[in-house]
Parts: structure tokens; sequence; C-alpha cells
């Protein structure tokens, strides 16, 4: 991770405040990673489970860094070390300070499913409106919580923060450095199930983005059973699919297929096929709305997004509808791709073509089982899997359906090319760590 530092003058102050110790050159810039440190760059030496930065400062130095911070000095390098007990604290205190200088809207979003999603749509609606700072790539840690902070200037007048969590008091250090202003749970899942233990501490986790909103605006999912019964200490704006929310929402069909949002009697045609989608315009229009936004920019925002790559962005290649749903996978997104894949209104086969759901611990067999009733519920054309828990899928899958599981991304890749044809529909899915991406690739020959 790497990011510049437009006002080297006051992260200097700070940074001297914080750690009791001067920095001789100008920071121009933060890495954590010398391959990426560039001339002017301050190198955070980080210790983790397979390396640590500190080896590594003799590269940093060579690049061009000014300066480092470390744990221990390293003897026989040219550069400077600022000693700290602990790096990634010490520049967590840092970007929190760099924070309390923007009195402006901090939106945090958190949840098991669509925060990514989500925080794209807001950036995408409010980005004519205002001048927003949002959470890049995968910036969503602890350390790219941070980077994101630095990044904020004197022109911003929102910023948008995905928090990430995979295990117990991340949420609760994210808040601590952003001290949210506004904050959306968008739902509770089996996302990082492994790193919980259960859906009840995964709720409790990310509910401690409620509590830090003890002076903020909560936007609460009253669909969802866990969100809709953390306890609000600030202000609560509700948002759902029955009447008593303060949003209160619905979605309907056309005949084609596509989706209308249907938002405090507002319609909302957005073209879309896509229901989660469709949950992600809830939040998106009830904190924009509430920020000012006018409904009729809104819809016209959101009937003009296109997600990224990766996240249900649907392709066509010779008169063949390619989902590239592939970024990450749990079992509540994934059923929600295999309605996506379902709601596609035109003749030709449905196929599914699904990766290992990760992180999932003791979880892992009868979530990937429920995945195979679920393909056989919506009666999908053909399903092949690959990893090592997808072999469950098949299990539940009824005889009717073409199904593999296929231990080579080559051989499937291979058997998929010798099948697919005019009209098919394929989604891709599957988590991170499964590169489901490279199929398509090898398949399409993109």
């Amino acid at each position: 991770m790497r990011i510049e530092i437009a006002n080297s003058e006051m992260f200097t102050t700070i940074f001297e405040k914080i750690t009791s110790s001067k920095i001789n050159r100008p920071i121009t810039g933060i890495s954590n990673d010398s391959r990426k440190v560039k001339q002017g760059d301050l190198y955070i030496a980080l210790e983790g489970e397979n390396t640590d930065g500190h080896n590594f400062l003799t590269e940093a130095s060579k690049k061009g860094a000014n300066a480092a911070l470390v744990n221990h000095k390293v003897k026989k390098v040219n550069l400077e070390q600022i000693i700290v007990s602990n790096p990634l604290d010490t520049i967590a205190m840092i970007a929190n300070r760099w924070r309390r200088n923007f009195d402006i809207p901090i939106i945090a979003i958190t949840g098991s499913n669509g925060k990514t999603s989500t925080k794209d749509l807001l950036a995408h609606v409010l980005i004519d409106e205002f001048k927003v700072l949002a959470t890049k790539g995968n910036y969503n840690t602890l350390l790219g919580l941070c980077l994101t902070m630095f990044e904020l200037r004197s022109f911003h007048e929102i910023a948008i923060l995905e928090l990430g969590a995979s295990k117990s008091g991340e949420i609760e250090a994210l808040c601590k450095i952003a001290e949210p202003t506004h904050g959306i749970i968008t739902n509770i899942a089996s996302a990082h199930l492994e790193g919980f233990g259960s859906l009840e501490n995964i709720a409790r986790e990310k509910g401690f983005l409620f509590k830090a909103l003890e002076n903020g605006i909560a936007f609460v999912n009253m669909a969802d059973k866990y969100i809709s019964q953390i306890s609000i200490l600030g202000e609560k704006i509700t948002y759902g699919l029955t009447p008593e929310c303060d949003f209160p929402a619905d979605i309907y069909q056309e005949k084609d297929g596509t989706l209308t949002l249907i938002l405090d009697t507002y319609e909302i045609p957005t073209n879309s096929h896509n229901f989660s989608f469709l949950k992600n315009c809830i939040p998106v229009s009830a904190i924009s709305i509430t920020l000012g936004i006018k409904w009729d920019r809104l819809a016209k925002k959101l009937q003009n997004f296109s997600p990224p790559l990766g996240r249900c962005f649907v392709n066509q290649k010779d008169n063949i509808t390619i989902i590239d749903d592939t970024y990450n996978a749990n079992l509540a997104s994934s059923i929600a791709s295999l309605e996506y894949l379902n709601a596609f209104s035109n003749d030709g086969r449905k196929i599914f073509v699904f990766g290992d759901m990760l992180e999932l611990g003791q979880a892992a067999k009868e979530q990937h089982q429920d995945i195979g009733t679920k393909c056989s519920d919506l009666k999908i054309d053909i399903v092949f899997t690959i990893g090592e828990k997808t072999i469950h899928v098949h299990s539940k899958i009824n005889d009717e359906i073409m199904n593999k599981h296929f231990k080579s991304k080559t051989d499937l890749i291979k058997s998929l090319k010798a099948i697919i044809t005019t009209g098919d529909k394929i989604l891709f899915k599957g988590s991170r760590g499964m590169k489901m991406e490279k199929i398509i690739e090898g398949v399409f020959e993109t």
C-alpha cells in the first residue's frame, strides 16, 4: 500500500507531536511496501506472520525513503529510523489526529456483504454534488483506513469509508481512527464465519459502528433481524421493506425482468436484473436524500451506475452473457447471485461456475450444500465447480441438472468451452482466493 501526502508540513507537525521525535526531512508519501517506496516516503516497517518489514529497510532507503517508522533500530542502514513500540498503532494515532482537522461528514460502511458495492454506488450518487473521498481498492483494513485518512484534503466535503473485519475488535479500532458521523451496516451474514464463530458474534462486531455514532446518524436496515436489534445511541434513520421505516421500500419486477425500486412513494426504474444491486440502492438512497440529494438526481445516478469488474459485471461475447461476480463469495452473496442469474428472462441455458467459499470453518460443508439445494430449486441447467469445498454442492443437486466437479482450472475451462453456445448465461462466482476471473479469461481468452 502507498499514498501521497499533499500537506507535508501538516503531517510532520502531527507526526512529531505523536511520536515526540523530529523528522529531519519532509515526508511526501507513506508506504508499507518497500517495492512501492518513492522518493520522500515514510516507510512503515510492519511485522506480519510471514514477513518482517524491518528486513527491507535497506531497499526502502535505496528507493529514496526519507524515514522509517520501526519498533527497533536496524543497524547499518542509511535511513532515519523513528522507534516506537508499535508502528501500526502509531500511524493509527497520527491518522486519527489528521482526521480531526476536517469537519465534514464521514460516512462509514461495514457489513457482511455489499460493502464495496454500496460504497461505490454512494460515491457515484454524491460525486456531482460534493467533493468526495472514498476508500479505494482493498484499503478497508486498519492500515488502509489510515492511508485513506491521509488523503483527506481541504477541498473534500464528504468521505465514504469502507470498514472491513475478519476478527473481533477490528471495527472498534477502525471507528476510533475514523470517528464517523454517519454509518451503514449493510447486512449480517456468514462472511468470515471462521474468524467470528457465529452470526451473533459477527453482529456484535459490526455493531461497534453504531456504538461509535453517539453524536452521529445510524442508518438501520430493518429487514435484517440482527441489525434491527442493535441498540442505537445517536440519531436513527431506518430503511427496509415495511411501511414503518423512515424510508420504506419495495422492489417490483417488470415484465422484461428488470427491477423497479419503489422508495417512499417514488418509483425508480433501474434497468437492472440484480436484486443485490436494488438492495444496495435502498441505503444509498436513504443517506443521499438525508444529505440533500434531490429525488430526480438520485434516480438518474442509480440508473446510470455500472458495477466494476468482479461485482455482478455483465458482459456479452458472441451472444453469450457473462456475469462476472468473482470478487468474493459467501452463502448470502452466492444465493443472491444465483437469483440474479435466474432473473434473466430469455431462453438460453443458465450455467453456474462456482469456486470455494472460504473462511467458513465448520459451517463449510453445510453452506456449500445449501448452494446445491438453491441450484436445484432454481433449476439451473449446468453447474461446474472447482475447489476443495464445492464438492459438497453436488450432493444436493438434482439428477436432471448437468453437474461436474473439477480438480483443475485447465480441465474446467476446456469442458466449459466445449459446451457453451449462443444464448447461454454464465455466472462465475467464488471467494477472492479462488481467482475465478482466471476461468473467465481462459474460456473467453480475454
